[in-house]
């Protein structure tokens, strides 16, 4: 069947870039494929070319998918194309899928059952707890567990050294090197293996097996590989080896959109792509679909100024007709505001994006509380179990209960009673025989020095006050009078919990009710997890994080607000995500939340020039989120500009460029395309004023640029008609018309 019947019997409709990567068949093949320009159909299109065009058979075609679910939408989406018959014949897997074939041929092989892969999320934390308890003398809450299965993750997806294992330490909270060890030990123990185990036994099997290695070589002739750029380093090595011989590799990716370094996605493979594979063709789909055309142009300027990316200009296919809305208000808390009545007025899809789950808890509160429907994408709670949560509850716990000697223990050191340990577990023993209030206890019978005396007495007198005060007030009252912000500042820990605190504080007017809307709004998020992880907690445990109120106890969430919130969540069109969450997806109106400098970016550099390579990789990670963030906006799409410096809302709708009109609305002109470096002219080109306008909102505060004799520099400041870039050597002042007519700058 020729290309040409190919499209006429099964309807396909392709663009020249499209078509091209359809039909590029044999050997190592790069696609990079920019937000909404179709990369899942050119995919699932390109199996049917392969299959109905170039004769191979379809058993011979591995496809390899992120998820279970992508796979199956996958196998969906070509069955829909080309009958569900021949999508029977294809495989489409996931890695660890692959991995679990891999080592249960070898398992065959050698004549011994392999390890059995440890399923139980219940088993893996309860295991995890008990390790870090025996390691760091303490109880892990959820969220601790859940930062040591990520970083357990991350090792054995980066191929991490012992040496490389042993930093880790010295950047987290706990003794990595030793928790990740006892876990193998105790895996190992049990002959049992966790998911990121199939990749690593799969990849020495693969390594150290040739017959392993060519069985699955002849039963692949083909490998395809969707969303590429989130995949780890050692799947990346994996694939390779696979595809390794007719090297016939279709890589469809873009490494701007790699937002899962915490999970360890590697976009440096692309990068390396034609490197590590002789031959290789890079394609490039750079039309977008999707979005307006001002949407887009302001989404690919962004992203430019990223360094570690393909050269690569994202083009609209749609005309530009909306202005991007750059909000503006006074704080945070106006955000909220803003949202409550968009959610009043929510007629069409429309999605709010946020980098952090914690960032939406104020919204969701309010939803709940003026009983507005929305719907919530992958909640997650554990927000509620972070340390800086559990130290405010336990408090205004004490405060309620001044007997619990338990409470006393865990923040005595955290306010300012100044207490030494060992007075304060012999002054708990005292209150507890004869049982008083601790603090009395330590002030009357405590044996201390007069200073500290004095400072429980002022510890005692704000527990006092604490009762009788409004929520918000109280935590205020918490943080700045009673020494909490100090030991937060002390432990090197972020405040950025006490800003959400507060804002659902503020709607309370009494501590009591304060805790029992954290209980409910935690029930509320895990009752919308879409992939909610059953979490057994032992009996110490369970005792580190329950309300010791009474009333608290007792207490239970309504089960009308958790049904109402998803009954009319189903049928309203007003979306609360993440932007992890919402890869791949699309809404008609998208809304960024707390785009801030310390938020998102949540490190945003002084300079940029000064970064190292790990510090730019974060970065460019940050950045990188952002504009995928973007391109989820089809028709419009909504920043709000705060008090607060925002490097990226100034980037993506700059102030410089366009005077705002009335309602708040930016309109944006398209950055000059990038031109080749050229030597020096005899003279200026011709003077184009539009093209000047362009070339001069091309230029902004923190873009890398390259001057022909001055090499690499970074503007540090743009004015009217003059620009001032950083050099190695120091700063230059230049005219913007000189540096235009003779094409001096490239960016």
């Amino acid at each position: 069947m020729t290309y040409e019947q190919f499209q006429k019997q099964f309807h396909i409709q392709l663009n020249r870039q499209q078509a091209e990567a359809v039909r590029s068949i044999d050997g190592p093949v790069l696609l990079l494929a920019v937000p909404g320009s179709g990369k899942t159909t050119v995919l699932v299109t390109r199996l049917g070319y392969m299959i109905y065009c170039a004769d191979i058979p379809s058993e011979s075609i591995l496809t390899l998918t992120y998820t279970i679910s992508a796979a199956r939408d996958m196998a969906k989406r070509f069955g829909s194309y080309f009958g569900d018959e021949v999508a029977r014949s294809i495989e489409f897997r996931t890695i660890n899928g692959i991995c679990a074939k891999v080592i249960q041929y070898y398992g065959n092989l050698i004549g011994k059952a392999p390890f059995s892969l440890a399923t139980e999320n219940e088993t893996i934390t309860r295991m995890l707890s008990e390790i870090f308890l025996r390691t760091e003398e303490s109880y892990a809450t959820e969220s601790d567990l859940k930062g040591i299965r990520s970083m357990i993750t991350y090792i054995k997806n980066m191929m991490l050294t012992g040496d490389e294992i042993r930093q880790l330490d010295e950047e987290a909270d706990y003794r990595v090197s030793e928790i990740y060890k006892a876990y193998n030990d105790e895996l190992h123990a049990r002959n049992r293996m966790d998911y990121d185990d199939q990749m690593v036994y799969a990849y020495n099997i693969l390594r150290r097996s040739p017959e392993t290695l060519q069985y699955f070589r002849n039963l692949y002739s083909y490998i395809c590989v969707d969303e590429a750029q989130d995949t780890s380093r050692i799947q990346h090595e994996i694939i390779r080896l696979l595809a390794g011989g007719r090297d016939n590799l279709f890589m469809v990716g873009d490494e701007d959109q790699s937002i899962y370094g915490f999970r360890a996605a590697y976009p440096e493979a692309l990068l390396s792509f034609e490197k590590d594979h002789l031959s290789a063709k890079v394609l490039l789909m750079e039309e977008n679909f999707r979005s307006d055309g001002k949407i887009v142009e302001a989404a690919d300027r962004f992203i430019q100024k990223n360094i570690l990316r393909h050269e690569k200009h994202m083009t609209a296919a749609r005309q530009a007709l909306t202005d991007i809305q750059r909000i503006a208000l006074q704080n945070r808390r106006a955000q909220y505001d803003h949202l409550v009545k968009v959610a009043e007025e929510c007629r069409t899809q429309t999605a709010v994006l946020y980098r952090n789950n914690e960032s939406v808890l104020p919204l969701v509160d309010r939803l709940e509380r003026q009983g507005l429907p929305y719907r919530l994408r992958n909640a997650e709670p554990t927000f509620f179990t972070h340390r800086t949560v559990l130290d405010i509850r336990s408090i205004i716990s004490y405060a309620m209960n001044p007997k619990d000697a338990d409470l006393f223990l865990q923040i005595y050191y955290k306010i300012g009673t100044y207490i030494k340990k060992a007075d304060a577990v012999r002054i708990c023993e005292i209150a507890g025989k004869e049982n008083r209030d601790v603090l009395e206890t330590a002030i009357r019978y405590g044996q201390l020095p007069d200073r500290t005396v004095q400072s429980c007495r002022l510890i005692r007198n704000h527990m006092k006050c604490l009762l009788s005060e409004r929520a918000d007030k109280a935590i205020n009252r918490i943080v700045y009078s009673m020494g909490y912000g100090e030991y937060l500042e002390r432990m090197g820990m972020s405040d950025s919990k006490l800003f959400i605190l507060k804002m659902i504080a503020q709607n309370e007017d009494s501590l009591q009710r304060f805790l029992m809307r954290l209980d409910e709004l935690q029930a509320i998020m895990q009752g919308r997890q879409e992939h909610s992880q059953n979490i057994t907690r032992t009996a110490e445990e369970r005792a580190a994080v329950r309300p010791k109120s009474k009333l608290l106890q007792e207490r239970h969430v309504s089960q009308s607000i958790l049904r109402g919130s998803e009954e009319k969540g189903a049928r309203q069109p007003l979306i609360l995500s993440t932007i992890h969450s919402s890869k791949g997806l699309e809404y008609d109106t998208v809304y960024l939340l707390d785009v801030v400098d310390g938020i998102f970016p949540e490190d945003a550099p002084k300079s940029l020039k000064a970064m190292d390579k790990k510090e730019r990789a974060a970065y460019e990670e940050e950045r990188r989120l952002f504009y995928v963030g973007v391109t989820r906006a089809k028709n419009n799409l909504a920043v709000f500009k705060l008090d607060q410096k925002s490097s990226f809302c100034e980037e993506l709708v700059r102030k410089e460029t366009r005077a705002a009109d009335k309602a708040g609305k930016i309109s944006l002109q398209a950055k000059a395309k990038s031109r080749p470096v050229q030597a020096y002219a005899s003279g200026g080109k011709d003077f184009s004023q539009e093209e000047y306008e362009k070339y001069a909102a091309g230029l902004g505060e923190g873009l890398i640029v390259q001057h022909k004799k001055l090499g690499e520099g970074v503007v540090v400041e743009v004015q009217e008609d003059r620009v001032t870039l950083q050099f190695s050597a120091g700063q230059k002042v230049f005219g913007l018309k000189t540096l235009y007519e003779y094409d001096l700058l490239v960016f």
